[in-house]
């Protein structure tokens, strides 16, 4: 049995959601709705969800003002938010699941289905992460976002400064970067090229994806790049003429 806290000052939304969880999503069989921070923290003293819905824009206190009140939470954070890019690109860097509002079903069940796949909750990363997150919403420049990176030593963080370049294999992705050996996380690199795409990220090749602040020159033949580790990254013969274009506008 999953029990969920949704956490949302509109009403709307709250019953908009809740309908969608009972509709779409069987393993759910408790939902119980808050209209505020103060009133959700009240609620957790005498209900334990799995999973808590939380809209990130509220008035009064905000969802990041719910994560600064946290004590070792038991439960997964999904959040609910309009489409703020902003608050969107924060939460994506700190490895954190979210909904676009107004919710889809389709998006929601994808979500569940997310969380189902997931290990027992790991009760000091999830705080380490919100604290992530919240650090990144005060950063004020998306560029300056630190960049969460769960693998099997625990969270690491980057700035996009450290990324030299990511390397796909399969739903594997290493990570090359200034001062490590390469970092292992179990999200793929279409994940990365997504969320990295707008701070100018070069996907050479389909296996992989390079911080163009590490380009140190480019093969005559427009065949490979040089990058500050001294690797050779692949550029294939279909991108060559994207990636050619996109270091001529540096």
């Amino acid at each position: 049995m999953i029990k969920a806290l949704i956490i949302d000052d509109e009403p709307k939304a709250r019953t908009v959601l809740q309908y969608y969880i009972e509709t779409f999503v069987e393993e759910i069989t408790d939902v119980r709705q808050a209209e505020s921070v103060d009133h959700g923290l009240e609620i957790l003293r005498n209900f334990s969800p799995n999973i808590v819905f939380l809209d990130v824009e509220m008035p009064k206190r905000n969802g990041f003002d719910f994560l600064r009140a946290l004590v070792n939470p038991s439960f997964e954070v999904i959040f609910t938010t309009a489409y703020n890019q902003y608050a969107i690109q924060a939460i994506r860097f700190s490895a954190l699941d979210f909904l676009l509002k107004p919710v889809d079903p389709d998006e929601l069940r994808h979500a569940i289905d997310r969380y189902l796949k997931m290990q027992l909750p790991d009760v000091k990363s999830n705080l380490i992460l919100y604290d992530n997150l919240v650090q990144n919403i005060r950063k004020g420049k998306t560029k300056d976002f630190r960049l969460a990176i769960p693998s099997k030593d625990g969270v690491l963080f980057l700035t996009l400064e450290q990324i030299i370049r990511m390397q796909g294999d399969g739903n594997y992705t290493f990570i090359h970067t200034t001062h490590k050996k390469p970092i292992v996380t179990s999200k793929t690199l279409k994940y990365f090229d997504e969320m990295l795409d707008e701070f100018g990220f070069i996907r050479t090749h389909k296996s992989h994806l390079v911080n163009p602040r590490h380009i140190s020159q480019m093969s005559h033949d427009h065949g490979y790049i040089v990058v500050s580790d001294g690797t050779e990254v692949e550029i294939s013969r279909r991108k060559k003429v994207e990636v050619v274009k996109l270091l001529k506008l540096r």
